[in-house]
């Protein structure tokens, strides 16, 4: 088993694969340690598998994942941990925007004890107005909500412990807010500087579009770090309010028509009617969607989750210890 893999998920990159391949090759064998690549393909629609099935076929310590359809960045990421089967694991994009060079800048904190590194492109190069303005807002967001003190939740360039990363179910766009989940399970965390270089080919896959999703993401986010595993918390006390709030107004209604008998309630207090009914259903129904979120929850750690992706093949060479194996046998 190497020590370390690096997983790298590739989306019609084909102008930087092999140059890739050999900056990451070059760089863990100066490391000195035994690694892997795994190289997966998230559904690639130009030469960039083939160009992975190549590097494969000549080098045992390449796994290709290749991916049935683009499933997307979270999705190849988790395909890329589930196969890795070092004892670190460091995650990066394919596009040639982040350095190997910085990868034993990573290693060496993992091996210092912490179980996430995660990069911070402190002096960035792109866009101020599309890329960098919302990147800085949402990240001190993030850090406001989370309670991570982090600068940089978005780049991919991180570094795992292999019980921490296989612990965190990653779905959606959740691969940039691996390090708020992780501090949800106990991760000591820390933050190291990377370079941030221009992408030297190809055309990147990323727009101000993917920006105005964050705010969801955070929101979801949030919502899990606090409720996740007591949903009730949450929805039970919407609901309850609503009741106790739509109980006060029916009873004062009521009292109303006690007292005086011939008073049309509905005709002078109409709207007040209909709001302190509404009110008192819709918290029965946030009750129950509370009691709904319980079992889910029940259900989440009753049973294995399903994988969010589909892997069409996975490609390696066999290692020359396992060639040797084979002659023996045959």
């Amino acid at each position: 088993m190497a020590k370390y893999s690096i997983v790298v998920p590739f989306h019609n990159e084909e102008e930087n694969v092999t140059v890739l391949y050999a900056r990451l090759k070059q760089v863990m064998e100066q490391v000195g340690d035994s690694f892997e690549l795994v190289l997966v393909d998230d559904g690639s629609s130009d030469r960039t598998y083939k160009l992975l099935e190549e590097i494969a076929a000549v080098d045992s310590r390449v796994l290709v994942v290749k991916l049935r359809r683009n499933f997307g960045q979270t999705s190849a990421l988790a395909a890329g941990f589930d196969h890795a089967s070092g004892e670190f694991i460091l995650a990066m994009d394919g596009d040639l925007q982040h350095d190997p060079n910085d990868i034993p800048n990573f290693l060496e904190k993992l091996e210092e004890g912490y179980d996430v590194v995660s990069g911070w492109r402190k002096e960035r190069v792109d866009s101020l107005i599309m890329r960098r303005i919302p990147s800085r807002c949402a990240n001190w967001l993030m850090a406001r909500l989370s309670g991570v003190d982090i600068h940089d939740f978005g780049t991919t360039f991180k570094a795992y412990r292999r019980e921490v990363i296989q612990n965190i179910p990653l779905y959606g766009e959740m691969h940039r807010f691996i390090p708020a989940l992780a501090a949800w399970y106990g991760a000591s965390i820390c933050e190291i500087p990377i370079r941030n270089v221009n992408r030297e080919r190809g055309k990147s896959h990323y727009g101000i579009g993917r920006t105005f999703s964050v705010f969801f993401d955070l929101l979801t986010i949030r919502f899990l770090l606090k409720y996740m595993s007591r949903p009730l918390h949450f929805f039970g006390g919407l609901g309850a309010l609503g009741m106790v709030v739509g109980s006060i107004i029916s009873a004062i209604l009521l009292g109303l028509k006690i007292l005086n008998p011939h008073r049309n309630v509905m005709d002078q207090h109409g709207p007040m009617f209909v709001i302190g009914a509404v009110l008192i259903v819709a918290g029965i129904q946030m009750m129950a969607i509370g009691l709904l979120g319980e079992l889910q929850v029940r259900h989440f750690h009753t049973i294995e989750s399903r994988a969010p992706y589909a892997i069409d093949r996975l490609v390696r060479l066999a290692s020359p210890e396992e060639q040797s194996l084979l002659s023996d046998r045959d």
